[in-house]
């Protein structure tokens, strides 16, 4: 294809699928186009885990590059959002180009009002301040679980759950699930039965806390960690002549909590169910 002949696709393209061009003076662009290196494109990919199952929406999509190959290499479905006409053109152009059209989509719509909430991946290439701005709706919207990568930027005191750097900083977080609060379970233990009312405090996926048990003991919450919606920590118990580890694993479900519990090593480890309800919110 020579360029004229491309142009005028490109044209013709952005006559079917976008606005009017003089409809741009409508909207504000906060983040200008600059385009992801091919080998960050693949890294923040890779870093999220990228699969056939998974849903990516683009944020600021430029020339659609991210979730075309999100879509082309990992066999993933996805939405780019952008609101420059020409980009937008540009992006349905290279998917079909590239044979991927059936699979992807791109929508000129504002970020900030576009919904993300089918998303199991997020990219994005914005800048700091949109980060931060974006930031409480992808922790409210945003399934437990949902991966969030950003080239280059990140989102300040939520810190990121990994982060790599192939030619520039890629960061990814794990959206966690909202477990701050004051949680009630019984177990069963070799020497009975027992209650625990514990308290989780939450800073994004950051978590502390402690549990309380017989009315007045208190016990520190070990190795306590978030990931998503899978929830763990360990509590020492002194329920018998010896005291030992209750290793706690369970996946958050609203104002629930279930999993199991694993006590001993080895040979002699037992696996226990529990099952928490939360009694009051975070303070």
């Amino acid at each position: 294809m020579t360029p004229a002949s491309r142009r005028r696709a490109l044209v013709a393209i952005a006559a079917c699928c976008a606005a009017p061009l003089l409809a741009r003076a409508q909207f504000s662009y906060d983040v200008p186009f600059v385009p992801t290196p091919p080998v960050v494109v693949e890294e923040m990919l890779r870093l999220a885990n990228v699969g056939p199952d998974d849903f990516v929406i683009d944020l600021g999509s430029g020339d659609g590059r991210v979730v075309i190959a999100a879509v082309r290499k990992f066999g993933a479905r996805g939405i780019g959002v952008d609101l420059d006409p020409d980009r937008i053109a540009e992006s349905v152009y290279s998917a079909r180009l590239q044979g991927v059209s059936d699979r992807v989509a791109f929508h000129r719509e504002d970020l900030f009002k576009f919904g993300i909430s089918q998303a199991t991946v997020v990219t994005m290439y914005l800048l700091p301040s949109v980060n931060l701005k974006l930031r409480p709706r992808l922790l409210k919207e945003l399934k437990p679980g949902t991966r969030i990568v950003s080239h280059d930027f990140d989102m300040e005191d939520w810190k990121p759950d990994e982060k790599s750097t192939v030619r520039k900083n890629v960061f990814m977080w794990i959206v966690p699930a909202q477990i701050g609060g004051t949680w009630r379970t019984t177990i069963a233990l070799p020497a009975g039965e027992r209650s625990y009312e514990i308290e989780i405090k939450q800073k994004f996926q950051e978590i502390d806390g402690l549990a309380r048990y017989e009315n007045k003991k208190v016990a520190g919450l070990w190795n306590a960690r978030l990931r998503g919606d899978r929830v763990q920590f360990v509590i020492v118990d002194d329920s018998g002549t010896i005291e030992t580890n209750l290793y706690f694993e369970g996946r958050a479900s609203g104002d629930t909590i279930e999993g199991v519990i694993k006590r001993g090593i080895g040979k002699d480890e037992k696996p226990i169910p529990w099952r928490a309800t939360r009694v009051a919110p975070a303070a």
